[in-house]
């Protein structure tokens, strides 16, 4: 096997870990390995030391959910250790992503100021945080202070400005449901998410007959068409940023191919 070889990864990642802890207060004398010993972490974590051996030397042997969740545990590894972990042994968290947490930082939500394009800034339910004067004109009956919607999956589905304003609306709609499944599928267990999926099931017929088809995709770029009540037709370019610190957020500019306002 090669060093790019996710299971030798893996048991590299579990040795180096293991050996970063500071042996146990009740171990007394001197120690010719660092950190705890493999059977020292496989009583913590309620494994075996055989299975915990073959893992870290890179077998082909199956590791579960719930028994990475307990070694995770037993390293004390931080958040991002825990999902590296999970990665590399191709295998969901059970806990989950962490919380997300409501409260965006000030320098998060200035992003979109930043730019000279229309630009915005979307929470973890695509929810519009933070947006220019650009994205403000671009954007009527969204964010041009004429609603108190901002949810964007809303506005799409169900507002009649979105229908007018966007050329393409039921196949941009469609694929905008698509693309939000990928995140859902993430967080199936949040609650904010569930109550949008379940009002517009029953407010969009579309989203309803979308979110049956069960596609996903990717968030995209790409040409984006407009049928703006001020500006005529005009055509931007769509960019979507994720946010390193906080995932579940998302920055989008859209740079004009046309005559419209930047």
């Amino acid at each position: 096997m090669t060093q790019s070889d996710p299971a030798r990864l893996l048991g590299a990642f579990l040795r180096a870990h293991r050996e970063k802890l500071t042996p146990p207060a009740k171990i007394a004398g001197r120690r010719r390995t660092p950190g705890w010993r493999r059977e020292e972490l496989a009583d913590a974590a309620g494994v075996s030391t055989t299975w915990l051996t073959w893992l870290e030397q890179g077998r082909p042997v199956t590791a579960s959910g719930a028994a990475l969740a307990r070694l995770a545990e037993a390293l004390q590894l931080s958040v991002a250790e825990r999902a590296s972990l999970f990665d590399l042994a191709g295998k969901r968290d059970p806990a989950g992503p962490p919380d997300f947490t409501p409260e965006l930082p000030a320098h998060l939500l200035a992003i979109p100021d930043l730019f000279q394009v229309p630009a915005y800034l979307l929470d973890h339910g695509w929810t519009a945080r933070a947006w220019n004067p650009a994205a403000a004109r671009l954007f009527v009956g969204w964010l041009d202070g004429a609603s108190d919607e901002r949810n964007l999956l809303k506005f799409t589905l169900l507002a009649p400005e979105a229908r007018r304003l966007i050329a393409d609306w039921e196949e941009r709609a469609t694929r905008l449901v698509a693309e939000f499944r990928a995140d859902y599928s993430r967080r199936p267990r949040d609650s904010q998410l569930q109550a949008l999926v379940d009002e517009l099931s029953v407010a969009s017929p579309l989203f309803a007959r979308c979110w049956q088809a069960q596609a996903v995709l990717l968030r995209d770029g790409g040409e984006r068409d407009f049928n703006h009540p001020q500006q005529g037709q005009c055509r931007y370019r769509q960019t979507t940023l994720a946010v390193a610190a906080l995932p579940e957020c998302k920055i989008v500019c859209l740079a004009p191919l046309s005559s419209a306002e930047d």
